[in-house]
């Protein structure tokens, strides 16, 4: 299923981004005084190293093919996604990013954030192909989409992660409960019938 162009404006811990230059403000996340623009961004992966090595970014879902992005959640262990589903979390994400690799023409590298558009974001759905992983492409996603996110202003930023992968995030500016704050998710356990 090929989507065309979309452009709006069970895990255990949450993490949020803390601001590296003033580490004393645990509870506050990056300053708009931190915020790069974008022309002087250093990003761990250069959007130009990306192109040299045959990948293109995307910001919009146009050209995304759903069908090839739920072969990624699955690759990575997400359960199977139904298409019109993933379409409707689209349609209501804020930010999005995904990379695509130019030979194949399918999407290697993905993530999104969803929220109230002044305050609050929360990232989900990072997912990185297991055969282009260790390339970078996830600090690329999530490198991004922060800097998407602040430039609308949005400075408290959250993700929900498995403790497999706290180690990926942490070098990124993300700390699991600053202040002692945790996150709690509802959980409604299914009856048996």
């Amino acid at each position: 299923m090929l989507l065309p162009a979309i452009t709006s404006a069970p895990f255990s811990c949450s993490l949020r981004l803390t601001n590296p230059i003033f580490p004393h403000h645990r509870n506050v996340a990056v300053s708009a005084s931190a915020q790069a623009s974008p022309a002087n961004s250093s990003y761990s992966v250069s959007d130009k190293d990306l192109e040299s090595r045959g990948f293109v970014l995307h910001r919009t879902v146009s050209d995304l093919n759903l069908d090839h992005l739920n072969s990624v959640f699955a690759a990575v262990g997400f359960p199977k996604r139904d298409p019109d589903k993933i379409r409707i979390a689209l349609e209501n994400t804020d930010a999005l990013l995904w990379i695509q690799y130019g030979k194949t023409q399918r999407p290697v590298a993905f993530a999104r954030a969803t929220g109230d558009g002044v305050f609050n974001a929360i990232i989900w759905d990072v997912v990185v192909d297991p055969s282009f992983q260790g390339l970078g492409l996830g600090k690329a996603v999530i490198e991004r989409i922060i800097e998407d996110l602040l430039r609308k202003g949005i400075f408290n930023i959250a993700l929900y992660s498995e403790p497999r992968v706290l180690g990926f995030y942490r070098p990124l500016g993300f700390v699991a409960d600053p202040d002692g704050i945790r996150g709690m998710v509802y959980s409604r356990k299914k009856k048996k019938n």
